[in-house]
């Protein structure tokens, strides 16, 4: 991974509001965020946190009518927020592939699932329908489906939940993307098969060279497969550094608190796990200040006065927190 070249995705000062209730929900506030060719930057967070919002603006699949989307998107140097519906079409697999987070919902139930890759690779190249078949059939070997040949033409309720994440995941790679969006694709999936995925996700990166933006709620599936990690709490990034910088030296407490919430082979028999206090504020009157001082042990007068701004704490790492002096002190006894 070239960390010094320009990002082949751009996000700057990204805001996303939706205005179909009784009032505006801004879902994304602020976001600033690059992604270079063949890295993997996850987004982790609660539900709600704004990262899966994020990401579909990448595709701009938000509707028009109904949410407000302003600030930079770049991928490969060209605007996204400025395409044509036919730029977007062309753009939509081809450029830029999502998994999403329920292939059930995402694959259409009334195609068998290797027609649906079949017609994604017939729409942006020019090839017969015989040879998208051998490419669909190429994918299913490579992403591992038993018996590929009969499961092109299995309709989606007929496959396995893990099944159908990899055929989901088949169908993202089917136009030969060069960015590629998970969202939280494991999440429906039981421990073993969400180790499968992970694994294969990771394995598919290497050799294909992708950038991936994987977005997930659990820190430790980001640790696996990520290079940087990115954390958002209330539609903006409160941390954000290499996925070692972020488990050794977490410097927001929000990332302390999301640490020490997991599972993890040090906790002892019995032993309750931590949690969260609290509940994230409402989108659609966010406090004036920092947006977790309200659950926060650390918190002062000024953090809920004061939205903070990032800190640089290395090259690479920052935390948007007024107290990162308190959460060092703190950090080290809660990894491990």
């Amino acid at each position: 991974m070239n960390t010094t070249a320009e990002p082949f995705v751009r996000l700057r000062d990204l805001h996303v509001t939706f205005t179909g209730g009784r009032k505006p929900v801004q879902s994304v506030n602020g976001v600033s965020l690059d992604l270079r060719q063949g890295e993997v930057v996850a987004l982790i967070g609660e539900s709600g946190s704004g990262k899966s919002v994020t990401l579909r603006t990448l595709l701009r699949l938000h509707p028009p009518r109904r949410s407000q989307v302003t600030g930079e998107v770049r991928v490969a140097g060209r605007d996204v927020l400025a395409m044509s519906d036919r730029e977007l079409a062309d753009y939509r697999g081809k450029m830029v592939s999502m998994i999403f987070q329920e292939p059930l919902l995402a694959l259409d139930p009334v195609y068998p699932v290797g027609a649906q890759i079949v017609e994604s690779i017939r729409r942006h190249e020019s090839v017969s329908k015989a040879e998208a078949h051998q490419r669909a059939l190429a994918l299913f070997e490579r992403v591992r489906i038993p018996s590929p040949e009969r499961r092109l033409q299995a309709y989606p309720h007929e496959m396995s939940g893990g099944m159908r994440q990899r055929a989901m995941i088949a169908l993202a790679l089917a136009c030969k993307p060069q960015v590629l969006l998970a969202d939280e694709p494991t999440t429906a999936l039981d421990a073993t098969v969400q180790i499968q995925i992970l694994l294969l996700l990771r394995e598919l990166q290497r050799d294909l060279g992708l950038s991936v933006l994987f977005v997930t709620h659990d820190i430790g599936a980001a640790v696996e497969v990520a290079d940087r990690i990115a954390v958002m709490y209330a539609g903006r990034i409160v941390e954000e550094g290499t996925a070692r910088e972020l488990i050794r030296a977490p410097r927001h407490p929000y990332t302390v608190a999301l640490l020490k919430s997991r599972a993890h082979g040090a906790l002892a028999k019995g032993a309750r796990l931590e949690t969260i206090a609290g509940a994230p504020p409402d989108l659609a009157a966010l406090p004036a200040g920092c947006a977790f001082a309200a659950r926060c042990s650390l918190a002062e007068a000024a953090c809920l006065q004061t939205r903070p701004e990032p800190v640089t704490l290395a090259p690479g790492h920052r935390a948007r927190c007024l107290r990162t002096d308190a959460v060092a002190a703190l950090a080290p006894a809660t990894v491990g």
